[in-house]
């Protein structure tokens, strides 16, 4: 049995909190009920997936303008509001997360993210700083969990699979990186993550 080398970390949802409703609280009065029907109705996380997959946010809000015109400004924001749906960084994986590189481990990235929206976290968060190498699913246009871009990230390490470790809250993106080889763990909360990085031995 091959021993771990590189650890690859998913982004939003593990190393940073994402919420959208930041975005949309002043246009639905903060009503958590309003605000999940739009997302439904306008069906936000396919929309939100084809910039993660490259496609440029100003067509992006014309293509959902269009379908939606009663909700245009609302629209607009999810693009130049984007900002404010980072809601901070889960502390205590930065805290994990340094603790590996410390422990001579090569850190990597592979994140669905759009091209255009990802520097504005780069800059915001000197933790990146860490990471021997990252794929944003924007620039490289694919998309998580499509095997080619694990592929891609095993191009990046250097490393077979089986020497990889990849820390995701998605379970259909679980499942792809684990076909390829992968040890994968499905994240679910800090306390976990870090149960799991001990019983592997790596902290």
């Amino acid at each position: 049995m091959m021993s771990i080398k590189a650890i690859v970390f998913d982004f939003g949802g593990v190393l940073l909190k994402w919420n959208p409703y930041n975005i949309l609280r002043p246009y639905f009065a903060d009503d958590q009920g309003a605000m999940e029907n739009f997302l439904r109705e306008v069906n936000f996380a396919e929309w939100n997936a084809e910039q993660d997959r490259g496609r440029s946010f100003s067509e992006g809000v014309a293509v959902l303008s269009k379908q939606f015109p009663q909700y245009t400004p609302i629209i607009r924001a999810l693009h130049e509001n984007w900002e404010s749906s980072i809601d901070g960084a889960f502390d205590e994986n930065i805290l994990l997360l340094l603790r590996l590189k410390d422990e001579g481990y090569s850190i990597y990235g592979l994140s669905n993210w759009s091209a255009e929206t990802f520097p504005l976290a780069r800059k915001r968060y000197n933790f990146f700083e860490v990471f021997d190498g990252i794929i944003i699913s924007g620039e490289v246009k694919l998309i998580k969990p499509d095997p080619s871009i694990f592929e891609l990230c095993l191009q990046m390490a250097r490393k077979p699979a089986q020497e990889c470790l990849f820390i995701d809250d998605s379970e259909a993106n679980i499942i792809s990186a684990k076909q390829i080889g992968f040890d994968t763990i499905h994240y679910k909360s800090s306390e976990q993550l870090k149960a799991e990085l001990q019983s592997r031995k790596l902290i």
